[in-house]
Parts: C-alpha cells; structure tokens; sequence
C-alpha cells in the first residue's frame, strides 16, 4: 500500500512539473509574440529628416493638420484623405473641398490655433516657412514635419518632400508616375524657354509696389528650371524680394514680363494690372509684344510645391513663348 502511495505521489509531482512546464511554454511563446508585435509596430515607425530636425512618424497616420498648402495640394493629387484640419483662410479655388465642415480650421497660416490643434490629437503636423519659429509648440502636440520649400534647389526639395509625403502614406508609386509627368513637361518647356532669346522678369505686385526677383529666388523656378533667361542678373535674393520703380522696369526691358498680385493671393481686389501697365512699362519689348504674363497667385504665392501647382506654374508660363 505504501508502494502505490509512493507511486500515485510520484505521478502527481510529475504531472504539476509537466503542466508548469507547458504554461511556462505558453508565457513564453506569448511574450515573443508580443515582442513580435512591437517589432512589427517599429518597422512600421518612419525617421523622417528634415530642416529642423529628425522626427519619427508612424506610417500611414490618420489624423493629419496641414498648415502649408503646397503639401495639402500634394496629398489630395496622392489620394490621402487623412486631413482632419487646415488654416481655412485663403485657401486656393482648386483646393475648396477643404473648406468643408468635416475640416477643423485651425487658425491662420502665421496664427495657429494650437487649443484646436490639440483638440484633434493628430498624428501628424505639416508645417513650412510660415510657422517654422513655432515648431517646438507644434511637436510638444504631435510629430511635426517641416516641408518648406529650399528656392536654391527648387526640384530636388519639391521632389523631396513629395516622396517624403508618399512614403508616410504608402502612395510611392502615385508620386512616381505624377513627378515623371512633371519631369517630361519641364523638360519640353525647358528646352524651347532656353533656345529662346527673350529676357524675362518676374515681379510681386503689393499693394502700389513692386519686387522683382530673380534666379535662386522665391519665384526662381522660371529661370532656374523653366529655363527663361533673367533679364537681370544681379537681383538680390530675399523673401520679399528687391524693391524696384518703373524706371528700372523700363530700363532692363524685358521681353517677357510676368507678374503675381499678392493682393489678390491673399483675398483682396486685384489691382496689378492697373499698377503695372502706365506709360512707362507700355514703352517696354514685353508690353509691345503682349507678352505681359498675369500668374495665377494661389499657385504661385499660396500653394507653390505642390504637385498640381507645379504643373500648373509650367503651363502659365510656357504662353509667352507661342508666337
């Protein structure tokens, strides 16, 4: 009796041993899993670089907040219909869709609303020149990107944040076909604007004023990669460019001569052409020719970087050069 007693002990210590074993198994395998998903989470985190600094972002976000139009004008020609808030002010006419209720406004281009911003606990911020003094106070509430355009190397920095965009959102193939387009339409334009012997000048119009900017530019796109050749070489470089009379207008005499009605970009009447045409740029090869080019401000003032504005500022400016 003794025997079997010691026997079913033995038994039951070996079955205890056996099923602390599997559970032990068990915790193991789930912890690996669990390790396995945060891995997978991981791969799932991008390190985004940008001109102020490196921030990580979590791939395909879900609530977005764009405060640069050229970036909000890029992910609508992706397909991204992550947006949740934007400055509603000045938002450009072929971007109206955004003026809708289901888009939070969030202040102003260079007045966030950051109780608003944070009321939507996005995922990701999109910021650009306007709000780069602000980016500490944009990051403490989200990961924030800055996707402001570099003038110096326009293409390579547009390219740039187009593809940074289409990796966060999984559209690199979007973006690939939409920036060979953009490639072959650049360079037709280019090679007919180089072989031209025109010279051409680029003017911001505010307000009774004029600034005129040259290659490496704000506006430097049209010489820089378009290929029109400056009237002047020498224009400082600035954002709000080299201040100027009609007196030079009529001095440099540029053949083409195009211009953008900040004035208009930012909700007032336009008034450019009655500023520009007097006796003076009437004596100039551009006014002679007709060859006074009126730019679309929401592109080229509000939205400039995006895919679709890109596009657009290449077919604006390709009209001087029909005959």
């Amino acid at each position: 009796m003794k025997k079997l007693s010691f026997i079913f002990a033995i038994l039951f210590v070996t079955a205890v041993l056996a099923a602390c074993g599997s559970n032990t198994n068990k915790d193991n395998e789930q912890a690996n899993e669990g390790n396995g998903n945060n891995n997978e989470q991981q791969e799932e985190t991008l390190t985004i670089k940008h001109e102020l600094g490196e921030t990580p972002v979590q791939k395909n976000p879900q609530k977005v907040v764009v405060f640069d139009f050229g970036a909000l004008d890029t992910l609508d020609a992706l397909g991204v219909e992550e947006v949740v808030g934007l400055p509603k002010m000045n938002i450009p006419n072929y971007l109206s869709k955004y003026e809708g209720d289901e888009y939070e406004n969030v202040g102003s281009l260079k007045e966030p609303d950051f109780e608003k911003i944070h009321s939507l606990d996005p995922d990701l911020i999109l910021i650009s020149g306007r709000q780069s003094e602000l980016y500490d106070d944009f990051a403490e509430i989200a990961p924030t990107i800055y996707v402001g355009l570099d003038t110096t190397r326009y293409m390579d920095s547009f390219k740039e944040n187009v593809n940074t965009l289409a990796e966060i959102f999984g559209k690199e193939e979007v973006a690939k076909t939409e920036l060979e387009k953009i490639d072959d339409k650049i360079a037709a334009l280019h090679e007919k604007a180089s072989k031209d012997n025109g010279k051409s000048l680029v003017i911001l119009a505010n307000e009774g004023k004029m600034s005129a900017y040259g290659p490496s530019s704000r506006f430097g796109i049209i010489h820089d990669v378009f290929g029109f050749a400056p009237v002047d070489e020498g224009i400082e470089v600035s954002t709000h460019g080299q201040n100027v009379s009609f007196e030079y207008l009529h001095e440099q005499n540029p053949d083409y001569l195009f211009v953008i009605d900040r004035g208009t970009a930012i909700g007032g009447e336009s008034s450019s052409k009655q500023l520009v045409e007097n006796d003076l740029v009437k004596k100039t090869n551009a006014y002679k020719n007709d060859k006074i080019v009126y730019l679309d401000p929401e592109n080229w003032y509000l939205s400039g970087g995006g895919l679709e504005s890109v596009s657009a500022m290449a077919d604006e400016v390709e009209v001087v050069l029909e005959p």
